[in-house]
């Protein structure tokens, strides 16, 4: 089982990928996270990263790839993985299917978590509010122009990706507005059952 988990910022992608690790026992990959590690670990991709990242450069798609197909050889992976936070674009989910492909491997799923933007810009400025009254440093994440941003460029550059995956057939809508053990429970049907086609938010 390969997963895709999409949807803006602070809709909680991390949260359940993390829940679909635990409940479904596979792994829950991140590029960051993976970037830091080969890095760590010298592999010859990770001093490739390293070298572009020194340079004060962004890492290119095909060097990301290569990371996500060096980890996903690992034991942890046998039952498959579910990317949070990757593809970001068309090229990187073209990508990702061609390096899939040559391993007989497929995405399986390609999980949308919903949401009404309007709400997720309130709830952001609420919590930066609150942060303000208390005398606290707002998040960086909690600071709504910031987050604003974020929104905008997840609309102009990852959003266009759902087409691309909508023509195989691969996404799954759920309502990432309701409470965090609901969307889990959306998650688990989608994941053990029929899976949902409505779209919650158009």
């Amino acid at each position: 089982m390969i997963l895709v988990l999409f949807g803006p910022p602070a809709a909680g992608k991390g949260t359940q990928a993390a829940r679909i690790k635990v409940r479904h026992g596979i792994a829950h990959l991140s590029t960051g996270d993976m970037l830091r590690a080969a890095i760590a670990q010298g592999t010859e991709i990770g001093k490739k990263a390293k070298s572009i990242m020194d340079e004060g450069k962004l890492v290119p798609d095909e060097v990301v790839i290569g990371i996500i197909s060096d980890r996903i050889t690992q034991p942890d992976c046998a039952k498959g993985f579910v990317l949070d936070g990757f593809p970001r674009t068309l090229n990187q989910a073209s990508a990702l299917d061609a390096m899939l492909q040559a391993k007989a491997l497929s995405v399986t799923h390609v999980i949308v978590m919903e949401v009404n933007e309007a709400e997720l810009i309130k709830r952001v400025e609420n919590r930066a509010a609150e942060a303000r009254r208390k005398g606290e440093p707002v998040r960086p994440d909690d600071d709504p122009e910031t987050f604003k941003k974020r929104l905008g460029v997840y609309k102009a550059e990852t959003a266009p990706i759902l087409p691309y995956y909508e023509k195989q057939g691969k996404i799954r809508r759920v309502d990432g507005m309701k409470p965090m053990d609901e969307v889990t429970a959306q998650i688990d049907a989608v994941l053990t059952g029929p899976a949902p086609r409505k779209s919650w938010f158009r």
